[in-house]
């Protein structure tokens, strides 16, 4: 009787140590899917942000040869801040990767700034001129669209890299591939580049 009861009681507790590991297993397996799908989600809104700011761009980019073509009716000394502009538009453009892009952007917003700067100062009679008032009211609706854009990317961005840098999730983010390694933010260096670029006078 002693010997059926060990038994009995032996086996009860084999199926409940049983029953806990199938049910840790399961509660791992589906730790690991759920922590896989939120970087899936986290990575698409990265990218949804990083499209979004591509868009600004890309009307930023549009934009410049008309303002370009515009002032060099009226700026005929500023042949080299043209040049520039032009050269910084067209180096950003053919950025491949997001911190390439972010690097030459930097570019880009400098010499914009140099740009607006020197006719401003040079070329009151613009001021006239309902093309350029035109062209200038796109970009700074643009630019405003565009510091938005960014602050949306970077949050996104800080919340994917905070996740890959966490334990456990970390586990995953570095079992899951190329695509899934820290994004750069897209930051401005100094204090003067983190102004948006002028376009009045």
């Amino acid at each position: 009787m002693l010997n059926s009861l060990l038994i009995s009681t032996g086996a009860i507790v084999g199926i409940i140590v049983g029953v806990v590991a199938v049910i840790l297993v399961i509660a791992v397996i589906a730790w690991w899917i759920g922590t896989r799908n939120d970087f899936v989600r986290l990575k698409n809104k990265v990218e949804e942000a990083w499209a979004t700011i591509d868009v600004f761009l890309k009307k930023r980019y549009d934009l410049i040869p008309n303002l370009v073509e515009t002032v060099k009716g009226y700026a005929k000394h500023e042949s080299e801040t043209l040049k520039e502009v032009v050269a910084a538009r067209n180096l950003a453009m053919n950025a491949s990767t997001p911190q390439e892009k972010v690097n030459a952007e930097k570019g880009l917003t400098s010499s914009l700034r140099t740009f607006f700067s020197a006719i401003s100062e040079s070329y009151p009679e613009l001021k006239a001129n309902t093309n350029f008032l035109d062209l200038q009211n796109q970009l700074k609706s643009i630019e405003s669209e565009l510091e938005s854009s960014r602050r949306y990317y970077n949050g996104v961005v800080k919340t994917f890299n905070t996740k890959l840098e966490l334990f456990p999730a970390n586990i995953v983010g570095n079992r899951m591939g190329e695509e899934y390694k820290k994004r750069p933010y897209f930051e401005l260096d100094s204090a003067e580049e983190r102004k948006n670029v002028k376009v009045q006078f």
